[in-house]
């Protein structure tokens, strides 16, 4: 970035409240040196002298004492409107307040255009960086000590990355947010953790133990910011039961919960959007009539219902497929993704069907066929093309709820995965596994979001030309 860049980039930052705070706290030493340097030359520069003279000559007009009476009228008028009674004192007193205020808008306006006639230009505290800038000494001590906001510029002239960044940084008050919540939630809900884990016969002073040792025993407030706090510090805690740690276990889910929703996304999307396509360019034929019947009879039937027929089938009786999950084999995953999948490609074809729908026939498609383009693609580039933002979100959508963890699935096919894990753990309550499920499910469903709105991006002009002006 050049100087000249680096200028205009702090304006347009400082004109923006939120990115003025970040300005000041990842360059302290540079905003510092800057607001001093302005203040110091505050009311000296030329376009406070012609402020200057321009009031004078219009306090000698009287232009004050229009401005005074205006505002009088103005203040007389709201009193009696709102019939309220307030004493000529204090009447006077608020007109004055309003006429000193326009009259300093009214000169500063004035000021601007007779500054851009005269190449005068107003003291800023972005004219003031900008001439600091100039001096190698200062900008090569701004870049060491304020480096995080230089990082914070680069991302800032990048409107994908600025956007990318604004999302991560909202996503941290959602974490909190959800965090908050769901504790409250769990600390007044009836269930009793000591009691459920040490069992009934448990004595008063085991469960007073356990209570203490988890810190069960303190105060709401006290609990809530000692999960906040190991929410910034990445400490997950230890579960109530087996005394694991949090963030061990979920790392060592990941892994199979990942492999499941790639899988299971593999064969949603194989059968889903070639039915979609071929539904939306023959519609009301005997394919679509089928495939949409299917779709709704994929959307009916209950994920654990299936599983136990496919289990039935292929493993008891014709021994092709194992009918549990392990570790390491492939064909245990040939199961569970067929009856994930098939559930998700109903709802992905559908989509991918109305979505082609509403495209099919817009004026663009007709002159591409005029154009005589072949039909192939017409249909994968033109119609379908613009039909990719519906069905993107119900794909992200899809995908980030299986990260989350396909509960009654893993439970059918006894996968160690992520959703069972947390099902399984919030019956007790294990607060510290529930509050680190639902942190990381936000998590996905906040990256996911994240990813949708870039790939809408990368995918349709428009945006990105609006994403461009962000």
């Amino acid at each position: 970035m050049k100087k000249k860049k680096f200028s205009d980039t702090f304006a347009r930052m400082y004109r923006n409240p939120q990115y003025r705070i970040c300005l000041w706290i990842f360059g302290f030493f540079t905003m510092l040196v800057t607001y001093f340097t302005f203040k110091s030359k505050k009311g000296k520069d030329a376009f406070a002298k012609l402020q200057k003279e321009l009031k004078q000559e219009y306090m000698r007009q009287g232009l004050h004492e229009k401005f005074y009476e205006d505002a009088l009228l103005q203040v007389k008028k709201k009193n009696e409107y709102f019939k309220k009674t307030i004493s000529e004192d204090a009447a006077e007193k608020e007109a004055r307040a309003i006429a000193e205020r326009n009259l300093k808008h009214f000169v500063h306006d004035k000021a601007k255009e007779k500054a851009e006639m005269e190449s005068v230009s107003e003291l800023t505290m972005a004219s003031c960086y900008g001439k600091l800038m100039e001096n190698p000494v200062f900008m090569i001590f701004s870049f060491i000590l304020s480096f995080p906001m230089y990082i914070l510029m680069v991302l800032y002239i990048r409107p994908i990355a600025k956007y990318a960044t604004e999302r991560l940084f909202l996503m941290i008050f959602v974490l909190f947010g959800v965090t908050w919540l769901v504790f409250t939630i769990l600390y007044i809900a009836p269930m009793d953790a000591a009691t459920n884990i040490l069992g009934q016969t448990a004595t008063q002073e085991q469960i007073d133990t356990f209570n203490r040792v988890y810190g069960l025993d303190q105060s709401y407030f006290t609990q809530l910011f000692s999960w906040f706090k190991n929410l910034l510090t990445f400490n997950l805690g230890n579960s109530y039961q087996g005394n694991e740690s949090v963030a061990v276990a979920l790392m060592a889910k990941f892994p199979v919960t990942l492999m499941v929703t790639f899988w299971s996304m593999l064969v949603a999307l194989i059968i889903s959007v070639p039915a979609g396509i071929i539904s939306a360019i023959k519609p009301y034929s005997t394919f679509d009539y089928v495939a949409m019947f299917l779709a709704l009879l994929g959307l009916s039937i209950p994920n654990f219902w299936l599983g136990l027929m496919l289990i039935l089938q292929f493993s008891i009786k014709l021994g092709w497929l194992p009918a549990t999950f392990q570790l390491g084999n492939a064909m245990t995953l040939i199961m569970p993704a067929i009856v994930v999948g098939t559930g998700m490609s109903a709802s992905i074809a559908r989509m991918t069907r109305s979505s082609m729908l509403e495209v099919k026939n817009s004026d663009y498609i007709l002159t591409a066929r005029a154009k005589g383009l072949v039909e192939k693609k017409v249909v994968l580039k033109h119609i379908l093309g613009n039909a990719m933002i519906p069905i993107i979100t119900m794909v992200g959508m899809s995908f980030s709820n299986l990260m989350g963890g396909a509960a009654v699935t893993e439970k059918v096919f006894n996968i160690n995965g992520i959703g069972s894990y947390i099902v399984d753990k919030q019956f007790v309550p294990d607060i510290p596994v529930v509050l680190a499920g639902v942190v990381y499910i936000s998590f996905i469903v906040s990256i996911m979001n994240l990813l949708i709105d870039i790939i809408y991006a990368l995918i349709d002009p428009r945006i990105k030309a609006k994403m461009k002006n962000y």
